[in-house]
């Protein structure tokens, strides 16, 4: 998905803010995200965990939106014009709901739910994304990934994974990318990471075994979940540093739970993201939205083909400079 804001901003640096939790005994931080309204003509209101002002990066994890469940059956639903990207992977997984995916690779797929679409756009792709008619309810996460530098340039690509559901010990776990509780996703990542979906039964508590080298967190969707006893709360991220080599999931609640785990080694680069756009520098910046706007043969990001309308322009850039920006600040 694309970053729709009409003035995306660069993020300050500076210490934690209301909302954000340190919990030292427990080695968990709660994150509580900001809504941001995505412009366009069928404008959407999502939750975003990251970035913010006290956390930056959890892994290379560097862009989480949550949206939904939304009736979109009298808005028309998601349509979002072919628009550019670089220097990133996007991930999307929905949790209901149907959107067509078309790229300037060629690719044509569906999203659907419990099943993976990731897109490199390296050195530059575009893509497309329309929820299809049948789609009465829309509900998701839509999740980026950072290039390391030796991979920032990256050929275009996208794969597609359905992973089987995996049950112990009253979850149901979808390991879409790394691997978890015995489950590893065939799909090609340029940084360790860990991606899956968990959804826990009424009063289930999990322990699940992970890297002690990763920092992980764990965005909830729904239900009245504790990671390793501390409360984290619908549309919150819950942040454990590297360290921890198991971690402890429980649904308090008589309902179901969902949430989704993320983790990977730490991702020690700065990096500029400004818009649909990571790179290292301002200068990066500039060059990228210059050639969204000015490439009409589509030299660097290609061309969206089977898309019916214009292609999404890029928003001014601020009048100051973008500055890198590491993984906490």
């Amino acid at each position: 998905m694309s970053n729709l804001e009409t003035k995306p901003m660069e993020l300050l640096c500076g210490a934690a803010v209301d909302g954000e939790r340190p919990v030292e005994a427990a080695r968990v931080e709660v994150l509580t995200a900001r809504e941001v309204p995505l412009g366009g003509p069928r404008a959407m209101t999502v939750r975003r965990t990251l970035p913010q002002r006290a956390r930056t990066l959890i892994g290379a994890w560097c862009f989480a939106d949550h949206y939904g469940p939304d009736d979109v059956s009298l808005t028309g639903g998601m349509d979002v014009a072919p628009h550019p990207h670089t220097g990133l992977q996007t991930v999307s997984w929905l949790f209901s709901g149907e959107i067509e995916h078309r790229d300037s690779l060629g690719s044509h797929a569906y999203v659907r739910p419990g099943e993976l679409n990731l897109m490199t756009g390296g050195f530059g792709i575009c893509h497309s994304e329309v929820s299809t008619p049948g789609t009465t309810t829309l509900h998701g996460v839509q999740l980026w990934v950072a290039l390391p530098e030796e991979h920032r340039n990256a050929e275009r690509d996208f794969q597609h994974y359905a992973p089987e559901p995996v049950r112990i010990d009253g979850a149901e776990i979808r390991v879409f990318l790394g691997s978890l509780a015995g489950e590893v996703s065939p799909v090609r990542t340029f940084t360790p990471l860990i991606g899956a979906e968990i959804l826990l039964q009424p009063r289930a508590t999990i322990t699940l075994a992970v890297d002690p080298g990763f920092e992980h967190g764990l965005l909830v969707d729904q239900g009245d979940v504790h990671l390793s006893h501390t409360p984290v709360g619908p549309a919150e991220l819950g942040y454990v540093p590297p360290g921890s080599d198991a971690l402890t999931l429980t649904n308090a609640s008589d309902d179901l739970a969902r949430t989704v785990l993320l983790g990977g080694t730490p991702f020690e680069e700065e990096i500029v993201m400004w818009w649909n756009f990571v790179g290292r520098s301002h200068q990066d910046i500039v060059e990228a939205r210059s050639a969204w706007m000015e490439d009409a043969d589509g030299a660097r990001f290609g061309e969206v083909k089977g898309y019916d309308g214009d292609r999404l322009p890029a928003p001014k850039l601020p009048n100051g400079a973008l500055k890198p920006r590491g993984r906490v600040r």
